[in-house]
């Protein structure tokens, strides 16, 4: 088979618009479902480029969605392929959208990259993604653009809150005064959390609570500086193993 690279660099048809870096990263993560009866979904269609190279890196056993707010891109339907026409800003669209997607193995959000879009979309779409599939949020750089909604430490940047995901990740071991608002189901499904340039690509598995296993027998004694510090560090162990 060729691989991303290959495709991307012989291709010739309909406009593909991607960053350098992102085809090692795509193929990083995707190799493994090519040939596979997959779902894949991508909001932005633009000219339809990006729909060919995947349906060649893919096969024809994926069902490929697009997803755009152009009605001309409807042109861009073959078999197996479907193209959804609506803003990614509109609840009410999202909400129809969540109800009538299939169940999905790979969902790229390379939409319209507005602060409103990327963090609306993630909290409609997360969910459609199954246990062992990808959702990637691209083009992350336009967090730190003001005329995205962006800005260095803007809180309502989608960079910034994203970086909740990680506290939700770990949810499994705060106090039980904020475990009842961080252990969720992001703590319960998020694997990974890959930041790259400009592409967050978040892992999903079924997440169990952490369990501290241990094997064989102590050979040494711990030292600390003082009891005190002791009894705070068995007490945190504690708090580990048994929230």
């Amino acid at each position: 088979m060729k691989s991303l690279r290959e495709i991307f660099k012989e291709h010739n048809d309909r406009l593909l618009h991607k960053w350098d870096h992102y085809i090692e990263i795509y193929d990083r993560h995707f190799s493994s479902f090519r040939n596979k009866e997959i779902v894949f979904v991508e909001i932005g269609v633009s000219h339809g480029g990006s729909l060919q190279m995947w349906r060649e890196y893919f096969g024809e056993k994926a069902k490929l969605i697009g997803i755009d707010i152009n009605p001309e891109c409807k042109q861009f339907e073959e078999p197996n392929t479907e193209i959804i026409i609506g803003s990614q800003e509109d609840p009410m669209f999202l909400e129809t959208l969540k109800n009538n997607l299939p169940d999905t193995d790979i969902f790229i959000d390379d939409g319209g990259h507005t602060m409103k879009q990327q963090i609306l979309t993630f909290k409609y779409l997360y969910d459609k993604v199954k246990l062992g599939g990808y959702y990637l949020c691209e083009d992350l750089h336009t967090s730190y653009w003001y005329e995205y909604g962006g800005g260095l430490k803007n809180k309502k940047s989608f960079i910034e809150f994203s970086k909740n995901f990680i506290d939700s990740m770990h949810g499994w071991y705060v106090s039980k005064r904020f475990k009842p608002a961080l252990l969720s189901n992001l703590t319960r499904t998020i694997y990974a959390l890959h930041y790259y340039d400009s592409i967050l690509v978040i892992e999903k598995k079924q997440i169990d609570e952490p369990q501290s296993i241990r094997k064989g027998k102590e050979q040494l004694t711990y030292q600390y500086a003082d009891e005190g510090q002791r009894k705070k560090l068995v007490g945190r162990i504690k708090s580990w193993i048994k929230p």
